[in-house]
């Protein structure tokens, strides 16, 4: 009997996983019981968002998901790399981010930006969270330029960019970043009206906006191969990004490839999610998690997400000071920053409550796709400024 009680001690001292829990783990736990709850029950980004929860939960148990057993050479033990050791290479060798670009280009019409191309200012306009934020993550909260940029570009609402971004200039802080752009995006249906409806007013709710032109499959071919020369010739850094969001588009409209384009939106984009999601979630150990930095990264998403809505909304009322006969609604101006489809929707759903008969969704998807473009471009700027 001795024996055996001392067999089951040894299991749960020196064998088994309990001797290396920490209050910080615990802390970890009930954080990825959150973002789980966030994800199931309130359907906040859940695509992204439980698998970012269960990669921190996992991340934080003794677990051997980055080493799996080993060798013994010469007395010496070498250990042997574990499953995540190498799936979490797609997020540090930048190759997760690109194909969920893909299937988000296989996913995008961008015909209402090509019938109205002065909304590409309006998502150009977004941008000015971006950078605001990152000015304010330097100045108060006493960030590096590199991790101010890296924080600065979850106002452009693109999750697999500000993963990009901080892959490059900040790699400790892709937990926290991933977490609060993933969060707020999900939460863009509350964040934005209020900021709407406090700058704008009851007559600018109601413009009408003349209806959008067809687009032919050659304008939006040649589109989409002009703007990935044009942006690859700007701004090499973000090239990544664009090119893939370009091949995924081009795909899609040329209307021959079929199979590919399917493959893009569903398979390749669901699986590159999954592990994407869970690399993400594995770097938030609670030794890297547990900071004050977390906190003020969290607050500061809230303040790029106000800027960037803020941006697109005063750029649009500046279209119409400057072309009173061809206003566009300000609603639309909101649209910029790159939740697509989520933000043009609320652009939509608050227009209609001023008039149920004026369909915005349209006008604001050209301002929503142009957001893509545009945070992409300003990731790849930073980054070529500050790597």
């Amino acid at each position: 009997m001795s024996e055996v009680l001392s067999v089951v001690r040894d299991m749960f001292t020196n064998d088994a996983g309990f001797q290396y829990i920490t209050g910080s783990m615990l802390i970890m736990w009930v954080v990825s019981f959150v973002l789980m709850y966030l994800a199931i029950v309130k359907k906040f980004e859940p695509l992204l968002l439980l698998p970012i929860a269960f990669g921190a939960l996992a991340v934080n148990l003794p677990s051997r998901m980055f080493y799996d057993g080993g060798w013994s050479i010469e007395g010496m033990f070498v250990p042997t790399a574990g499953l995540y050791s190498y799936i979490s290479q797609g997020v540090h060798l930048e190759l997760f981010p690109p194909l969920i670009f893909l299937g988000v280009g296989a996913l995008t019409d961008f015909g209402p930006l090509i019938a109205n191309p002065r909304t590409l200012l309006l998502g150009g306009g977004a941008q000015f969270g971006v950078f605001a934020t990152m000015f304010c993550a330097v100045v108060f909260g006493g960030f590096t330029l590199g991790e101010a940029a890296s924080i600065g570009i979850i106002g452009g609402a693109d999750g697999p960019t500000s993963i990009f971004t901080a892959n490059k200039l900040a790699q400790h802080l892709i937990g926290p970043i991933a977490v609060a752009a993933y969060t707020y995006m999900a939460l863009v249906p509350l964040i934005q009206p209020p900021i709407m409806r406090l700058m704008t007013n009851d007559k600018e709710r109601r413009i009408r906006m003349k209806s959008l032109r067809p687009v032919s499959k050659l304008e939006r071919v040649a589109f989409s191969v002009m703007v990935m020369i044009v942006c690859v010739l700007v701004v090499p850094d973000a090239s990544a990004l664009i090119i893939m969001l370009m091949l995924g588009n081009i795909l899609r409209e040329s209307g021959v490839v079929e199979r590919l384009v399917k493959t893009s939106q569903n398979e390749l984009m669901n699986i590159v999610t999954i592990f994407l999601g869970t690399s993400v979630g594995l770097t938030m150990s609670a030794d890297i998690f547990i900071r004050p930095q977390t906190i003020a990264i969290i607050a500061m998403g809230v303040v790029a997400f106000g800027f960037s809505t803020m941006g697109g909304l005063f750029l649009a009322k500046v279209m119409n000071w400057c072309s009173p006969n061809n206003p566009v609604n300000p609603l639309i101006g909101s649209a910029g920053v790159s939740a697509v489809p989520m933000a043009a929707r609320v652009s939509q759903v608050e227009g209609a409550k001023y008039d149920p008969q004026n369909f915005l969704l349209m006008h604001a998807m050209g301002p929503n796709v142009a957001g893509v473009i545009g945070t992409a471009i300003a990731a790849g700027y930073m980054i070529s400024r500050l790597s």
